[in-house]
């Protein structure tokens, strides 16, 4: 199969409050769980969007209530259907065993969203532990040092193609959080996100070559 394409509407539910509970994976023990299972291992393209209809609610209730962000809760769920297509010869068919795989592969998603946070949050310190020039205590010792790196990482936010270079600067010099970047650029809260993150590394590789440079 070239495009794996999942539906575009939303499940009953999706998104919303959590209308199936975990409990749900013991309740779906009738013969048409085994049957779905069985057409999806068999690499029934079709039995795709019956799947994502019947189990998107429960995984993306169980991604939003451990992430607590719906943005990324929408974003695990499709990797969900997308990783359970590629790996279906892994399921063994059974009354009950689909929507357990199916949890299984969301909590690793949900530990690489983890993970990315993690990472984003020391590139975050990694940057905002550069004081700003305007605030530089001279009486460190080596405030000439500090103020470079400041003025370097600004002159690389500036560098920057737009609208990472709004977003960025929105981001660390207004101190405007994700959502209200979005307000204001009027982009959307995902795309917001993916310039923060990327901007994040451009500039912590900059900044990394940099101090490598001036040793």
């Amino acid at each position: 199969m070239g495009i794996l394409l999942l539906p575009t509407q939303r499940a009953r539910g999706y998104g919303g409050a959590v209308v199936r509970a975990a409990s749900t994976v013991d309740e779906e023990t009738d013969d048409s769980v085994r049957s779905l299972s069985a057409r999806l291992v068999a690499g029934d393209e079709s039995v795709l969007a019956e799947v994502f209809d019947r189990w998107s609610a429960l995984v993306h209730s169980f991604a939003l209530r451990a992430l607590n962000d719906v943005h990324d809760a929408e974003e695990v769920t499709q990797q969900v259907f997308v990783a359970a297509w590629r790996s279906r010869h892994t399921l063994t068919p059974s009354p009950s065993a689909l929507p357990a795989w199916l949890l299984g592969i969301a909590r690793n998603k949900i530990a690489d969203v983890r993970a990315l946070r993690a990472r984003d949050a020391r590139r975050v310190a990694a940057v905002a532990a550069t004081p700003d020039p305007a605030t530089t205590d001279l009486r460190k010792s080596d405030p000439d040092s500090d103020v470079a790196e400041r003025l370097v990482l600004r002159q690389a936010v500036q560098e920057l193609p737009e609208p990472r270079r709004t977003i960025m600067f929105l981001a660390f010099w207004e101190e405007l959080s994700h959502a209200e970047i979005a307000t204001s650029t009027g982009l959307p809260l995902g795309t917001v996100k993916s310039h923060v993150r990327r901007g994040l590394i451009q500039l912590h590789d900059h900044l990394q070559g940099v101090r490598h440079e001036s040793r």
